[in-house]
């Protein structure tokens, strides 16, 4: 599934990114969503191995914000969602300083529909100190 972005240049014509999510990206988003699943309530996604367009699950589990933080591989931009305590689910992107400055705006989620806002993530985050 393609990513899309509008173009303001172009009078709002959608153009594709580039970027490829694959089918199991929403798939494994709608086990997040999916109140009866326990066993999943975040996920991260990036690009598949050395892909430069196809984006994939990397990573996935249960453990909410914190787990999803700790999780996050080093070096790698990569996006994702979670289910937080509340029940509300955000996206995120994460791009830490040794990665590729190509790499960190590629890729943008928006196959993860539901979601109530896009937070910054980073190691160490607790729905503490989320703002």
């Amino acid at each position: 599934m393609p990513t899309l972005f509008t173009d303001p240049r172009s009078g709002g014509v959608k153009k594709s990114s580039g970027v490829n999510v694959l089918p199991i990206v929403a798939e494994v988003w709608t086990q997040v969503r999916d109140d009866s699943n326990s066993d999943v309530d975040w996920l991260i996604a990036s690009f598949d191995g050395s892909s430069k367009t196809d984006i994939t699950v990397i990573s996935s589990g249960s453990g909410g914000l914190e787990k999803c933080a700790s999780s996050l591989p080093e070096n790698v931009a990569c996006y994702g969602g979670i289910k937080l305590k509340t029940g509300r689910f955000v996206t995120f992107c994460y791009a830490p300083e040794g990665c590729s400055v190509m790499v960190r705006g590629r890729g943008v989620l928006n196959v993860l529909e539901g979601s109530d806002r896009e937070i910054v993530m980073k190691p160490g985050l607790t729905e503490e100190n989320l703002i």
